[in-house]
């Protein structure tokens, strides 16, 4: 069966395409709803003004009782504001003024609401007989301001709906493949035990023969072998919490450039600078720092095809006095803007042979194992590349 997390791109892009078409549809028909309702309600204000209208000229009394009953008594909802020509407040209808303030008070909070008013709808205006003119200012109800920020929320509520789904699909993501990288490590430290116990059993024979006495060839094996013992060690760490000591960051540094020296092509030269005291101590566990360090160079030794040089510098980083900063520049081809985040991605490589997964474990190493920091610093195609470790001191 295929893992969920193979197909990421697309299960991303259908969580986000069904967030956004549930939230074009919400705000489609609320907006329908919200027209809807808007001329319902100003249908009800030139009712509401009509029967204004009416009142006045009208005398029967059975018709004014019916009109003031059944027309403007029965609007709950809407604001209204009826003033006259001149600006005097005539009558307020669903308008709360808040208690405690004077006359004048009142009046200048009921012309602070008739501007708002204005800025929703245009008054609606009542003309009577000899020429006397009042308008009545309304906006829209309580309900009707809630459905118009109605969408809003809803779209608030479904983008953080989208947003867990995308980080818990991601954390499952990182989850399995933490678990596919500890179960690749422990098979591979397994696998390596066998012919590792059969090496040492012979580079033990060769040094107790006659035959291989004083032949310096016993003596390389016995360090490759200690060397595989190191790999395994780091496969079998994998997964676990590893132990972290105060190392002379220097000398463990140099240790490491030490041994790949030997074991890559002649013609890369190493440096490694220091703008520390020479006894400054990082945490770090000494096998899994060694297989960063090795990493990157061997990565390195490839981009500059086996000739150019490798420097090493260590210093304090611009931010964090706590910490160590560890500069690996090479004289490679350099790495394009666009692929300096993909390096640390699992199968990404550049060569015809490997998996791609150095600079991934690397970056695992640092980050998950040691709490620190590992990224490209600078690169620039056909001049090099500088990889930054960060380790807290």
């Amino acid at each position: 069966m295929i893992p969920i997390y193979d197909q990421k791109s697309r299960i991303k892009l259908l969580i986000i395409g069904g967030a956004l078409l549930i939230a074009a549809a919400t705000v489609i028909y609320t907006n329908i709803l919200v027209k809807r309702l808007t001329e319902r309600e100003q249908q009800q204000i030139e009712l509401f003004a009509k029967a204004q209208r009416y009142i006045i000229s009208t005398e029967e009394e059975t018709n004014l009782v019916f009109v003031q009953e059944e027309v403007i008594e029965k609007n709950k909802t809407i604001p209204v504001i009826l003033a006259d020509d001149q600006g005097n407040i005539l009558g307020t209808k669903n308008v709360d003024v808040p208690k405690g303030l004077s006359e004048k008070g009142s009046i200048r909070y009921l012309k602070g609401q008739i501007a708002k008013m204005k800025e929703q709808h245009p008054p609606i205006v009542v003309e009577y007989a000899g020429g006397a003119r009042q308008f009545i200012y309304y906006k829209d109800s309580e309900l009707l301001t809630q459905l118009r920020t109605y969408p809003l929320v809803q779209l608030a509520v479904i983008t953080c709906l989208a947003v867990i789904a995308y980080f818990a699909f991601s954390y499952s993501r990182r989850a399995e493949q933490n678990r596919v990288w500890v179960g690749l490590a422990k098979e591979t430290a397994h696998q390596l035990g066998t012919p590792l116990s059969s090496l040492m059993a012979w580079q033990t024979y060769m040094k107790e023969s006659e035959r291989f006495k004083d032949e310096p060839i016993v003596e390389e094996l016995g360090k490759d072998v200690r060397r595989l013992e190191i790999i395994t060690e780091r496969f079998s760490n994998i997964g676990s919490v590893p132990i972290l000591k105060d190392e002379n960051i220097l000398q463990v540094t140099q240790n490491a450039i030490a041994y790949l020296q030997s074991r890559v092509s002649k013609k890369v030269s190493f440096t490694i600078t220091t703008s520390l005291p020479t006894d400054m101590p990082a945490k770090v566990n000494i096998p899994l720092f060694d297989w960063v360090v090795e990493n990157i160079c061997k990565n390195a030794v490839d981009a500059m095809d086996g000739r150019g040089s490798i420097n090493i510098h260590l210093r304090r980083p611009a931010r964090g006095k706590n910490q160590i900063a560890i500069d690996i520049t090479d004289t490679g081809k350099g790495i394009p803007k666009s692929k300096m985040e993909s390096v640390f991605l699992p199968g990404y490589t550049t060569k015809k042979r490997g998996w791609g997964l150095g600079l991934a474990l690397a970056k695992r190493i640092i980050e998950n194992y040691h709490e620190g920091k590992l990224f490209v610093k600078w690169s620039e195609v056909g001049k090099g590349t500088t990889f930054r470790i960060i380790l807290n001191g």
